[in-house]
């Protein structure tokens, strides 16, 4: 059986999984596989800030000539976004199929959005912040509960907060994400009134993914129960996170020395930044952060992108297939 709802509908794939637009992993080349296998590949311009090395004008322009051709769509976290305003025009430009806002205010940005005829694609982390993105006017709501790797909220875990959102902005397509990482979690999605999900852990373990080969074997190797949010990552990268919101990561030598100690690390960042960019730049994820879900148990072996989307949808139609 065919796994149609109305985000393959809305959009136009075959199988109702997106790619996470995480920033500085999910490039062109990532976006383009996830598509070509039937979902929806979405580049992560994260903080649109050239200084972290990726989301400025020029990676974006790089991503997207590594996309080729390929339907896909773009993301950027709104309250960054919201200081460098000309990354909108500039990633409307190529005319994305979608356009995802996290982390912010949606009504800022959903106008010129959907004048371009991207579909607006709004992720939240509550019910208030789900009826917040329909009024603005989203196509399409990700629902992301705290199992979710990098950042979000601490309060709703994603098998209550997804048919909660629902109920609330019906009709509008939710997806869920946070913690989904196969088959069963698509299945198990579908169940709860969700019309897909977005996948973005199990998506950096893959060829196309970028980031160091360091990370893509940590996320193999580590496990759901060596995650934990906290906000020393963004402390040391002197990110400026709005207080409710703390990032899932890896737990790593920087995190057991740190975690905790926000306000010591930001006295002593002088003497430590140097030494986490440098760790971040070799590689090094003892020190350097490698944000991930609670899904991490999921993930056997760093493979090809489109054989992932195609095992996932494979997985959830024979799990669904079991109860008719």
């Amino acid at each position: 059986m065919a796994l149609r709802t109305a985000l393959t509908d809305l959009l136009g794939i075959t199988h109702p999984i997106l790619l996470a637009p995480m920033g500085g992993v999910a490039g062109g080349k990532l976006a383009a596989a996830v598509t070509a296998a039937g979902g929806l590949g979405i580049i992560g311009g994260g903080y649109g800030d050239a200084r972290a090395g990726y989301g400025g004008e020029a990676w974006m322009e790089q991503e997207f000539r590594a996309a080729g051709n390929a339907r896909i769509g773009v993301g950027y976290i709104a309250w960054s976004l919201a200081k460098f305003p000309q990354l909108l025009d500039h990633a409307l430009a190529p005319k994305p199929q979608a356009f995802v806002l996290s982390f912010g205010e949606e009504t800022l940005f959903a106008e010129k959005i959907k004048a371009t005829g991207a579909k607006l694609i709004c992720q939240i982390q509550d019910v208030a912040g789900a009826k917040r993105a329909a009024a603005a006017g989203a196509d399409i709501i990700v629902a992301q509960g705290s199992e979710a790797g990098g950042h979000g909220k601490t309060a709703r875990s994603t098998f209550a907060l997804v048919p909660a959102v629902v109920d609330a902005v019906s009709p509008i397509p939710v997806v869920a994400a946070g913690g989904v990482a196969d088959g069963r979690g698509l299945a198990a999605a579908l169940m709860l009134g969700a019309a897909g999900v977005m996948i973005g852990t199990r998506f950096w373990a893959t060829e196309e993914a970028l980031g160091s080969a360091n990370a893509k074997s940590l996320l193999v190797s580590a496990k759901g129960d060596d995650t934990l949010r906290t906000r020393i990552f963004d402390v040391i990268r002197e990110l400026d996170w709005p207080e409710e919101y703390s990032g899932r990561a890896i737990a790593n030598d920087f995190s057991r020395q740190w975690h905790g100690r926000d306000e010591d690390l930001g006295a002593a960042i002088e003497n430590e930044r140097d030494r986490y960019w440098a760790a971040a730049k070799a590689g090094d994820t003892s020190v350097a952060v490698v944000f991930a879900g609670e899904g991490l148990d999921l993930i056997g072996a760093v493979k090809p992108a489109g054989e992932i989307v195609r095992e996932i949808a494979e997985d959830a139609e024979r799990c669904l297939a079991a109860y008719n």
